[in-house]
């Protein structure tokens, strides 16, 4: 999470805790946790180990479930572990790390939805343009992602350090200069993960279906003058293989996920920062901030509703190592022709 606190930056009020409500958020974070893990750790075993029938969309689906499991073990667990020992539990500089990676989990994580997004833009709106396949080409939105998110992360390491918040007790808060400190972090932060990342995917959304229209709509006008048929991979949008209509509602749809889970987060964020009287300690308040998580564990869901065969396909693959005795042999070579042929069946995803 981005947990930040109204300290300024000489003086710092200890609040004492609502220990149901903490309860509540221990609950909570743990189902977020157990779930964003192994859904995320499934899927990435799925796809690594076809990662011979490599394509853009998988690359980037890839590292979005490790930008997810950057945030499920560097930001949900340490949370999680902070609310169960009500302090935080380590020397400055594991605060300073622990902060560091809190963040950089929800940069990655909204950075490689930018870039996926931006990807599906230039592969409808510039058809013409020749996307190499080698790996080193094929990486390079996703290295802008990681460098963007390592670099914009940095800031937390010299916010956020070890506190006295009382007499003999120490935490792990932020420091901040009365009165603006608090409001240009939160704003700011606001900004670069959330606002300026939603433009942009809404932006190449609005251009994409714009262009299927356009596009759709010249098809159409083709075949009334020329009875001729689409070809034999065209799913009737706009001429486009069905793969290709797959990979953009399947784009759409992790967008939207982003936006609903991280909206009430960072609206609250802001109330909280720009209004002093707002119910920060409400459980409201607290299950709003949490939902946000919930993108790590939607984000994975999404790819497999979308891929076909892969749900039955990765339940073959975790429980192959439970069978045993004489038929493993033809066991295993039944796993591998299973997960051959659902690698075919989304094998267009481009």
């Amino acid at each position: 999470m981005l947990p930040v606190n109204d300290s300024g930056f000489m003086d710092a009020e200890d609040v004492p805790r609502d220990e149901s409500l903490a309860r509540l958020e221990i609950a909570l974070l743990s189902v977020v946790f157990v779930s964003a893990a192994i859904l995320n750790s499934a899927l990435l075993l799925v796809l690594w180990r076809q990662r011979k029938q490599v394509t853009r969309m998988r690359v980037f689906v890839f590292h979005l479930c490790l930008a997810d499991l950057v945030v499920a073990f560097f930001q949900v667990c340490p949370q999680l572990m902070w609310d169960i020992t009500d302090r935080f539990v380590g020397p400055d500089l594991v605060c300073r790390l622990v902060k560091y990676l809190q963040v950089l989990g929800m940069f990655s994580s909204t950075y490689m939805i930018v870039v996926m997004t931006v990807d599906r833009y230039q592969a409808v709106c510039n058809p013409m343009v020749k996307f190499q396949r080698t790996r080193a080409r094929l990486n390079i939105p996703v290295c802008v992602a990681w460098g963007v998110s390592l670099l914009g992360s940095l800031p937390q390491v010299f916010i956020f350090s070890q506190v006295e918040v009382a007499p003999g007790v120490f935490d792990c808060w932020a420091k901040f200069i009365q009165p603006w400190g608090l409001k240009t972090y939160v704003t700011w932060t606001t900004l670069v993960i959330f606002i300026l990342p939603v433009i942009t995917v809404v932006f190449c959304q609005v251009r994409i279906c714009r262009a299927i229209q356009i596009n759709l709509y010249q098809k159409t006008q083709q075949q009334c003058s020329v009875a001729l048929p689409l070809p034999s991979r065209a799913s009737g949008v706009a001429g486009m293989s069905k793969a290709r209509v797959k990979t953009l509602k399947m784009t759409v749809v992790i967008v939207l996920a982003y936006i609903v889970c991280w909206s009430p987060f960072f609206t609250v964020q802001l109330w909280s920062a720009w209004d002093t009287d707002a119910p920060k300690e409400t459980a409201t308040f607290t299950i709003l901030m949490l939902l946000a998580s919930l993108n790590s564990c939607a984000n994975p869901c999404i790819y497999l509703l979308f891929s076909g065969q892969f749900p039955k396909r990765l339940l073959t693959l975790l429980c192959r190592r439970q069978s045993h005795g004489k038929d493993s042999m033809h066991e295993e070579a039944t796993l591998v022709s299973t997960l051959y042929m659902s690698a075919k069946n989304v094998s267009d995803f481009k």
